[in-house]
Order: structure tokens, then C-alpha cells, then sequence
């Protein structure tokens, strides 16, 4: 088995022994890709909301917030586009009776490609060392130049499937490529079929009276909608951003991947409102600010790339994605998208009312540009954790499991332990539990041997463990064990606090985002 399959398995397995994501429904064999967070996932969750809100909205005093509804008049979607134009391209195997996203197959069969030129890559750096050069390599390497050329060729051909609409050009694509269903092996295919993504439902009291409403596929159409409600109350001038958490649904024939694509996902998104020409410079600048919020995570800097799209939406003059390497390989984390005035104008078209901006400052009233941020806050919950897990051999050759979780992220940020029940050291530990819990969500664990309880708080990722033993009921001072190194050191109870924040108070994280 690859190495990089074994370990997300292991990563699915750890989610749900150790209470971060169960099976929706898994007492009725579940529901297919749908999942809910359990008690240490939804502090983690939470607190990459929390991150995420406090360095989009505390720290910039042009951006606001708004919660709006899941349900939107059925309107709204017919002018985003998404009634006529929100399908996925689906391919069936007549064999294995599977369905697939025609674009996602030719895809995985780029990833295969590429995963062949970084063998050969791989390959040389171990034969020249040092002295290796993967720019000149991939430029003068046959294989590589071969493989490459495999690559840009197809790349080329799908993007104009797309640009055509030409869906049975697609087909043959995946024809002329070999490319087979990836659990049978047959390449036995129908032809593809466009298959729209949104979920409708009823609203009205009786069948004869309802009226179709869907789903929201995004959250963007409900910051659109209030632009001129949210700039007027707040007495805001462009440039101001929107900012927003919530649910969005879409009906994924291919949900795969654990969380990374589900049929009701979080989105964290913030649209940017900007003078029509300036949309250029704030699409870069946003690119930039992105990036660095992720950087500032403390994740491996090698684990991020951008992706510029080659398609582009019919909204767009620009659009990027931030591509984080998932066990799975690199994957979209986060949209960045120059909108131009598509949305406010068609939402103007549609509703007959004017959503203008009155600039003061040129004495004249224009539909603003729009510069987006878009990430799935379940797909950066699969980041954190990804990037988290380590099994790590120990001195006696044991082997514990950590998730070294950024600390101010961690769902517990420390574990009191009494060293044992007896002796007064329980209800020692229970008072110190019970000054620390005000400040902090803090786990109390009195049960087993400390090093079995070490292991417990290191499994869900608890940066600092606190022993209370005998000595601390005379000299006021506890063991502070940190999570990553495993080292301890006596600290006096009354300095517990500020060591606690050192290391995990957000505000010590915002100022690098």
C-alpha cells in the first residue's frame, strides 16, 4: 500500500476513535459523505472559525460581518447562474456501475503522471546529491520532458472540451487516454451527462401552494444580496469586505476523500468590494494576505502552492486556488477569485433594484468590482489534521501518536493530571482545574497511570500537560509537560496562567497572519 494512503487511513481511523468526526447516521450504516464533528472536533472547528473571523474581521477595520440565511428566494440563483449552469460533467461505467466526474478522471490520471516525474526526480537527487538542480533536470531529462509534454497536452485538450461545451470531445479524451474506472479497471464508459449540484425542497404550507426553493451551493449570493443593506447601516466606502461562516449544500455524485468533499460543507469566505480598474491590485493583494495566513499556521511553507486557473468562471478576470499537499496529494484549500461586477449586475438585472455605490469622492454611482476569498473550513480542518499526525518511535521502542496541532487551535489547551487519586491530590488538581477552566477550555484526567494519560492528551493534540503531585501541595508548584518535545519542567502555580498564554493566546498568532 502507498505509504501516503496508509497514513490518511490512519488519519481517518484516529478521527474517529479519538472523538473528532463520526459517520453521520452511523447507528443506520451512515450516510454517505456526511459527517459530524465530535466533541474535540468541534473545539478544533471552532477555533479555526475563531482564528479565521478574528484575522479577517477584528484585524481589518473595512471588513464586517454577516450571517445570512440558508434559504434565499429561488430568484437568486437563477441570476448567479447556478439554476442553468451549476452541473458537473458525470461519466458512468457500464461495467462497474459506478458514476465518476469526467474532469476529476482525467485529473487523476494528470496526478498519476506527475507522481512519475517526481520518481525520476526523486531518483537523481538521491544519485547527485547536493550538487542536484530539478530546474535544469525537469528541463533536459527525456522522460521528464516526455511525461511533462503528456501533461500540458491533455491539460490543453480538456480546457477546450470546456470552452466548447463540448462534452462528447470529453468523452474521447478519456477514450484516446486509456483511462480506466479506478476500482474495476474497465474502460467500458456511457457518454458523459450534465447533472446539476443543487438540492431543492418545498416552502408552503400545503403541496398545492409550495413554491420550489433550493438549497444555497455557496454562501457568496447571501453577502450580494444585503451589499447595499450592509454599506449603508455600517456608513462603510469602498474598499470595505463581507465577511461570513456558514453551511452550503451541494448534491456531489462523487464525494470522496473523507471530508474533503461532502455534500454539506462550511465555507469561511469574505468579499471585497473595489473601485471598477483597481480589482487587478487588490486580487494580488489578497493572493498575498491569503498565503501569509496560512504560512502563519506554522505549517511547512513546502506544503502550499498556488494554482492558477486555466478555465476561468464567467464571472472572473482572475482566479487562483491556495493547493495544500493532502496525504491524497495537492488539493484546492482556498478560492481567490477577481468576480468583476457580475454578481451585483445581475442581482440588479433580476430584482429590478439598484445596487450602486454612491462614490463621494468622483461624485458618481458604479456597480463595484469584487475581489473574493473563499475556503472550506472542512477542507482546512483536514489540513491542520494532516499536517498534525505524527507516530513517533520512542526510547523504548514504543511508538505514540501525537497531533502536533498549532496550540492556540488545540481543542483542550492543557490537561490537569493528578499524579494519583489519593492524598489530597485530586481535589488539589480539581481546584486548579476549576481557576484555569474560566480561561481556557482545560480536559481533567485522573484515570490510569500518568504516562497512559500523557498519551491520551497527546492523541488529541493537548499542548501542555499539567502533573500535580505530592510536592505541589507544600511547595505551590506543578510539572508543566510540553506536547511536541516531551520535556517538563516545576513551575509555580501563580506564573501557571501567563506560561499557559504564552503559548496558546490567539493574539500572539494574529500578529504574524
Amino acid at each position: 500500500m502507498n505509504s501516503n494512503q496508509d497514513i490518511f487511513k490512519k488519519i481517518v481511523s484516529h478521527s474517529k476513535e479519538y472523538g473528532f468526526i463520526f459517520q453521520s447516521s452511523e447507528i443506520y450504516d451512515g450516510l454517505s459523505a456526511v459527517y459530524d464533528y465530535a466533541q474535540n472536533g468541534v473545539e478544533l472547528k471552532n477555533n479555526i472559525k475563531k482564528y479565521w473571523w478574528a484575522s479577517m474581521v477584528q484585524m481589518n477595520d473595512n471588513i464586517v460581518g454577516l450571517d445570512s440565511a440558508i434559504l434565499m428566494h429561488p430568484k437568486t440563483w437563477k441570476a448567479s447562474g447556478h439554476v442553468d449552469a451549476f452541473n458537473d460533467p458525470l461519466i458512468d461505467n457500464k461495467d462497474s456501475k459506478l458514476r465518476y466526474r469526467a474532469d476529476v478522471l482525467i485529473e487523476d490520471y494528470i496526478a498519476k503522471i506527475e507522481s512519475k516525474i517526481q520518481k525520476e526526480i526523486n531518483k537523481a537527487q538521491k544519485r547527485f546529491g547536493d550538487s542536484f538542480d530539478e530546474i535544469q533536470f525537469r528541463k533536459t531529462n527525456q522522460r521528464v520532458l516526455d511525461n511533462q509534454k503528456k501533461i500540458d497536452n491533455t491539460i490543453e485538450q480538456m480546457k477546450k472540451c470546456f470552452q466548447e461545451d463540448d462534452l462528447l470531445a470529453l468523452k474521447k479524451l478519456i477514450d484516446e487516454l486509456g483511462i480506466a474506472d479506478p476500482v474495476s479497471g474497465s474502460r467500458n464508459w456511457t457518454d458523459i451527462k450534465q447533472f446539476n449540484l443543487m438540492f431543492s425542497t418545498k416552502v408552503g404550507a400545503s403541496s398545492d401552494s409550495s413554491s420550489e426553493i433550493y438549497l444555497r451551493p455557496e454562501t457568496a449570493q447571501g453577502i450580494f444580496v444585503n451589499f447595499l443593506n450592509v454599506q449603508k447601516s455600517s456608513r462603510k466606502k469602498i474598499p470595505f469586505g463581507i465577511a461570513q461562516i456558514g453551511k452550503a449544500f451541494r448534491n456531489e455524485i462523487i464525494a470522496r476523500q473523507f471530508i474533503f468533499r461532502m455534500r454539506e460543507f462550511e465555507q469561511m469566505e469574505m468579499q471585497f468590494f473595489v473601485k471598477p480598474g483597481t480589482q487587478s491590485e487588490w486580487y494580488k493583494k489578497w493572493k498575498e494576505t491569503r498565503m501569509n495566513w496560512h504560512k502563519s499556521l506554522g505549517i511547512s511553507e513546502e506544503n502550499y502552492r498556488f494554482h492558477d486557473h486555466d478555465k476561468l468562471a464567467h464571472y472572473a478576470d482572475a482566479a487562483c486556488d491556495i493547493e495544500y499537499k493532502f496525504p491524497f496529494g495537492f488539493k484546492e484549500l482556498e478560492g481567490i477569485h477577481s468576480r468583476t461586477n457580475f454578481d451585483l449586475t445581475q442581482h440588479e438585472s433580476h430584482s429590478g433594484k439598484k445596487l450602486k455605490y454612491f462614490d463621494p469622492e468622483d461624485n458618481k454611482s458604479y456597480v463595484p468590482y469584487v475581489v473574493e476569498t473563499s475556503i472550506g473550513l472542512d477542507r482546512m480542518f483536514l489540513a491542520i489534521l494532516s499536517s498534525s499526525f505524527f507516530e513517533e518511535k520512542l526510547e523504548n521502542d514504543s511508538i505514540r501518536t501525537v497531533l502536533k496541532i498549532p496550540p492556540f487551535l488545540a481543542p483542550f489547551k492543557a490537561a490537569i493530571l493528578p499524579l494519583v487519586k489519593k492524598d489530597g491530590l485530586s481535589e488539589f488538581a480539581k481546584k486548579l482545574y476549576d481557576n484555569l477552566k474560566i480561561h481556557y477550555n482545560i480536559s481533567y484526567d485522573e484515570k490510569d497511570a500518568v504516562g497512559r494519560r500523557y498519551r491520551r492528551q497527546d492523541a488529541i493534540g493537548t499542548p501542555l500537560c499539567i502533573t500535580v503531585d505530592h510536592d505541589s501541595l507544600n511547595d505551590n508548584m506543578i510539572t508543566i509537560r510540553d506536547r511536541d518535545t516531551m520535556k517538563q519542567k516545576r513551575v509555580k502555580i501563580k506564573d501557571l496562567k501567563s506560561e499557559i498564554d504564552k503559548l496558546v493566546n490567539i493574539s500572539n498568532w494574529l500578529s504574524k497572519s
